[in-house]
């Protein structure tokens, strides 16, 4: 299931049914939202996160003739939920805090000879975190009741389900991965002023820049030996009501 397939049908939706609002004579929704200095909120979403993965190449393979070793990245759809915080700037530009709780499930297959059963080339990677982005929401003019923006900006995020201090590895079967992960998000959106409160429905690109994965304490591990760096990215869809 692709996101931005969700969020194109869902934003038609949304405009099929609020047309007449599209325009600079409707009558404005909620005019004064926008001049709160202090707003506040929650949403809800879908996700899907993969992970970026560069290897070693000729660094890790002692015969040049060796294939080196590939993953092959499953993903999943998993879910968000959060708060929203938001402080007026100007009239353009606002500085939100977006902490919310992000669940979801990847599974990495491993393409070696080496690995012979299917038990030893699959590792799931459970990932449950507590995100907090600090987000500068840059909006158009406002106009009817809708207003498109962009939004961006750092995050740091904890992994709940992280195994990172299990004496486990992988061949226990265990992938281990890092606690902390640090990044940036950026995103586009629409303002929709409805009635009694306002809908955005966004779509969010998230790109990690720690390396995630952590390193069996085998030097030649058919797992981790050849990762270079392996970093964590997302599509998030996200609908927030203030």
């Amino acid at each position: 299931m692709r996101l931005y397939v969700i969020f194109l049908g869902f934003l038609m939706l949304n405009i099929s049914f609020s047309w007449g609002q599209f325009n600079e004579n409707a009558v404005l929704n909620i005019p004064n939202d926008d001049k709160l200095p202090l707003n506040w909120g929650y949403f809800v979403g879908i996700n899907q996160f993969d992970y970026q993965i560069s290897y070693l190449n000729s660094n890790y393979n002692t015969n040049p003739s060796e294939e080196i070793t590939e993953i092959l990245v499953q993903k999943s759809t998993g879910f968000n939920v959060g708060l929203i915080g938001e402080m007026r700037i100007n009239e353009l530009l606002d500085l939100r805090l977006e902490p919310g709780f992000y669940s979801g499930k990847t599974t990495l297959e491993f393409k070696n000879q080496n690995l012979i059963t299917e038990k030893d080339s699959i590792r799931e990677i459970k990932s449950t975190y507590i995100n907090v982005p600090l987000l500068l929401k840059f909006s158009a003019n406002r106009i009817g009741n809708w207003r498109p923006f962009i939004v961006g900006g750092p995050y740091a995020a904890i992994n709940l389900s992280s195994n990172e201090n299990s004496i486990d590895d992988n061949k226990s079967g265990t992938f281990k991965v890092q606690k902390w992960n640090y990044g940036y998000q950026i995103g586009v959106g629409i303002d929709l002023y409805l009635s009694y409160f306002k809908f955005t429905p966004s779509i969010r690109g998230v790109f990690s820049l720690t390396d995630d994965a952590i390193r069996d304490a085998d030097p030649q591990s058919p797992w981790t030996a050849n990762i270079h760096k392996m970093r964590s990215r997302g599509v998030f869809l996200v609908l927030t009501f203030e």
